[in-house]
């Protein structure tokens, strides 16, 4: 096949680039928990869940490489979770204190696999994505009533039959997929329940399920590394091509992978840029840099409905592959807004941006008809600002530890809130707590500095989902003059309104 001209080679690699991010994104995530050196978030190989306990304190997914090596066969035996040992190496952004993270990975190259779940009146959700990050299905109490049942994960490939008595069936895009659960914790005292429900999630390769003769073992391979600077090069497209070994085209984007195989990019697992001609070569790395651009741009310029659409089945993400860039950028194997809606106060109801309690208390009023409408439940949760780190004051110590419940969230479960006098909930939010008993009852302990509000709604009610509920603004209260600090001018706020909605982030 002839090679494009240096002025469309930019213009492919651009829009290459912006289409495979997230099989990149989650690729990294993938080798480190499932094909990387054995360690902190490394669930023990394709087929098995990695529980934690308790929720995550990373920020972050976690990116690093470990050596290249050739993996064994990819059809492991039945595992269940007490077999993988809980670690620190799940990393969500933006943890929330509700629920704890189940991760697995699935090779569906030799065969299904089955997933089992126990009966259970905890809440919880088992979402598997595609390479790409598209929900393949989900599996969880909003969606089953917390009943037991057993799921089919078949691969793109797969055309044999499906056994009687399934609940489901999930039909992936790609021979790789992930999960990224969670399940609802009600804290240290409850860590004995969490994990009998976590430890009543199994994975079996169909063979196994049925107990016939299993099929060949898929042929193995060397996983490539996977660094930073792999992103920012034509090196991405080397990485790219491997991965597209696992992704069948899809007719939707048929034109789209026929123009990468004019750079090469045929998912052969062959792509060298170093081979192209040093016109192209360097096309393509303008294409890429370009690419990079554009998705900085897109993720500032993001705006509720967009957020909206960055998590979802295919369906819902479209063709609309800058805002699934962004999405996987931000919050990777995010959950979809009807399981999850989520939005955040990073400025004040007076224009103050970004929140600060150094010199402001603050309060949040919910109306007695207007408590978040949720089917299973809802959190606020503090965070310090930026990055959504879990909230610490300045000798390093949080400040879940110095206040009197011992937290910095409040849900819908919270026991010892003070109501008002007309039902409605006031929340209190500052660095000391408040003089009045009721007040302080409800008080949210922030940092002395800025801080974010995260609002999270598990199985959001039809209200939130059409917009007739909307969240109250964070009120700046007046400070009494002999509690530390006083007014402080405040910075201009950006003009894309006052909270930005997260929905269905994939820690949020």
């Amino acid at each position: 096949m002839t090679l494009p001209a240096p002025d469309e080679a930019r213009e492919i690699a651009a829009e290459g680039w912006i289409w495979g991010h997230p099989l990149l994104e989650s690729y990294r995530v993938l080798r480190t928990e499932a094909i990387g050196t054995v360690g902190p978030g490394h669930t023990g190989g394709f087929g098995r869940f990695h529980h934690r306990s308790r929720p995550s304190r990373s920020s972050g997914p976690t990116r690093s490489s470990g050596p290249t090596r050739p993996s064994g066969p990819t059809r492991p035996s039945a595992r269940t979770s007490p077999s993988v040992p809980t670690g620190r190496g799940i990393a969500v952004a933006a943890p929330d204190e509700e629920t704890a993270p189940s991760r697995a990975w699935l090779d569906l190259r030799a065969e299904p696999w089955v997933l089992s779940v126990p009966e259970t009146d905890r809440y919880y959700v088992l979402p598997f994505h595609d390479l790409d990050t598209a929900v393949i299905g989900l599996v969880g109490s909003r969606t089953n009533a917390g009943r037991a049942g057993d799921h089919l994960v078949a691969g793109p490939d797969y055309d044999g039959p499906v056994p009687d008595g399934l609940d489901g069936v999930m039909c992936a895009a790609t021979n790789l997929v992930g999960c990224l659960g969670r399940t609802r914790s009600y804290g240290p005292d409850d860590a004995a329940g969490l994990r009998r429900v976590q430890h009543g999630y199994r994975l079996r390769p169909l063979s196994e399920y049925t107990g016939d003769r299993p099929p060949p073992p898929a042929p193995a391979l060397t996983w490539p590394e996977l660094s930073e600077d792999d992103l920012a090069t034509p090196a991405f497209f080397t990485l790219l091509d491997f991965l597209l070994g696992f992704f069948p085209v899809l007719p939707s984007e048929r034109e789209l992978r026929a123009r990468l195989a004019r750079l090469g990019v045929d998912g052969g697992g062959r792509f060298d840029p170093a081979a192209l001609p040093g016109p192209v070569r360097a096309a393509v790395a303008d294409g890429v840099a370009d690419a990079h651009a554009r998705l900085a741009a897109a993720d500032r310029g993001t705006t509720d409905a967009g957020v909206r659409g960055r998590f979802g089945n295919r369906e819902r993400l479209g063709d609309d592959y800058l805002n699934r860039a962004v999405g996987a950028a931000r919050r990777l194997h995010g959950l979809p807004v009807e399981e999850l809606w989520s939005t955040t106060w990073s400025r004040d109801a007076d224009g103050n941006w970004p929140t600060d309690a150094a010199h402001r208390d603050f309060r949040l009023r919910f109306a007695p008809d207007g408590l978040p409408p949720a089917r299973c439940f809802w959190s606020l949760t503090l965070y310090g600002s930026p990055g959504h780190r879990p909230v610490t004051d300045p000798a390093g110590q949080r400040l879940v530890d110095q206040h009197p419940a011992g937290r910095h969230h409040v849900g819908s479960d919270t026991a010892g809130l003070v109501r008002d006098p007309d039902g409605g909930l006031t929340l209190a939010v500052g660095h000391l707590p408040p003089d009045d008993p009721g007040a302080r009852a409800n008080w949210l302990p922030a940092p002395d500095g800025p801080f974010a509000l995260v609002l999270r709604i598990y199985g959001p009610g039809p209200a939130v989902l059409d917009g007739t509920w909307q969240p109250p603004p964070l009120a700046v209260t007046p400070r009494h003059p002999m509690r530390r600090g006083g007014p402080r001018r405040a910075t201009a706020a950006p003009a894309t309104g006052r909270s930005e909605h997260l929905a269905g982030t994939g820690e949020a």
